[in-house]
């Protein structure tokens, strides 16, 4: 009895049958090599459990959080901030600052408007001057972010464009400054940092600006961090190869004490400087205390007593030894809401961004 034909064969006669290929057989692709070693390294690197080392923006956030050089002031301010909305955030501020020794008396209105998926704020002074910042995620992995200032003054507008990737073990950043599409100029920022191991990551960043058609310049910047087995310490160094180093140092020595370190050495051509920075953060219950010390004779501290919830008084002082200078500020936060009692005892939707 003669067999039955394949069900791909095609009987051209009594003699000759075609087999085509079936759908079930594989065809070897040209890349397969490739794609080979390339899924093979994907499971060597998912084996190793890394976690993903953060952003290079926030590389040295905890030094900046315990040290008070972004939170020490001089004369007096006064922050009144009204909550009207929990789910979606919204919040009004208005702010004041007087007998300030390096800035003149200001007045600046601010708004803020916040979901899981978006972050508004905007903000005007008596001058005119308006700011904005608008953040948009677009999944766990992925968020943009625009940042615009316009300015009464030659030279004060800017426009940042950035876009924010987050991977397993990995974190990439793409950045541009007042781009401008008819020349090319702008200044344009790249940034990659991977984790090495589950407490080493390593990492570029790399700056190429354009002033002009003739005018170009290029940057880079090696980065490190380094994380203590338990979290409670991370070291940080930033070079760049035309003779730039900081190096940072937090600890976390119980749950209310924090202690940092931040040393700068510039020992280019033109210039050679150092300055170290130390300092620590007290969280008490109902208050934080900062204190610093740097190697240009500057000791500053900054106290944030906090009487009730809707009421705060900050005071803080700096005294410059080697300049024979010294400053004092001080500054009160009034927070008042129309939200009832339960909408204020509310707790934030998860994915709330932080503000």
């Amino acid at each position: 009895m003669a067999a039955a034909p394949h069900e791909n064969s095609r009987n051209l006669g009594p003699y000759t049958q075609i087999t085509t290929p079936s759908k079930n057989s594989t065809l070897s692709p040209p890349l397969s090599p490739l794609a080979n070693v390339y899924s093979r390294f994907s499971s060597w690197r998912a084996a190793l459990g890394l976690s993903n080392p953060g952003t290079v923006e926030n590389l040295q956030k905890e030094v900046k959080t315990t040290h008070l050089t972004n939170f020490v002031f001089d004369g007096a301010r006064a922050d009144l901030m009204k909550g009207l909305s929990m789910d979606p955030a919204f919040q009004v501020t208005h702010s004041f600052q007087l007998a300030s020794q390096s800035t003149p008396p200001t007045y600046s209105f601010g708004a803020l408007f916040a979901n899981a998926k978006v972050l508004l704020q905007g903000n005007v002074d008596h001058e005119g001057n308006v700011s904005g910042r608008f953040q948009q995620s677009w999944s766990a992995s992925n968020t943009s972010k625009v940042q615009a200032q316009l300015g009464m003054q030659p030279g004060h507008t800017m426009i940042q464009l950035e876009h924010d990737y987050s991977g397993q073990d990995y974190s990439l950043n793409a950045k541009v400054i007042n781009p401008s599409p008819l020349d090319g100029s702008g200044i344009y920022v790249g940034s990659y940092l991977q984790s090495v191991s589950k407490n080493l990551a390593l990492g570029i960043e790399t700056l190429y600006q354009r002033a002009a058609l003739d005018q170009a310049e290029m940057s880079s910047s090696y980065l490190a961090k380094l994380t203590g087995a338990d979290g409670k310490w991370i070291a940080t160094a930033q070079f760049q190869p035309i003779g730039v180093l900081q190096a940072t140092y937090w600890h976390k020595l119980s749950e209310k004490v924090e202690a940092a370190a931040d040393l700068q050495v510039i020992a280019a051509p033109m210039r050679r400087d150092a300055i170290a920075t130390v300092g620590t953060k007290y969280d008490l219950r109902m208050s934080t205390f900062r204190a610093q010390l740097d190697s240009t004779g500057k000791v500053s501290a900054l106290l944030e007593q906090r009487f009730a919830p809707s009421f705060a008084f900050t005071v803080a002082g700096e005294i410059d030894h080697f300049k024979n200078a010294a400053k004092v500020g001080v500054g009160v936060m009034i927070e008042s809401t129309s939200l009832t009692p339960e909408e204020m005892g509310m707790v934030p939707p998860p994915g709330q961004p932080h503000f």
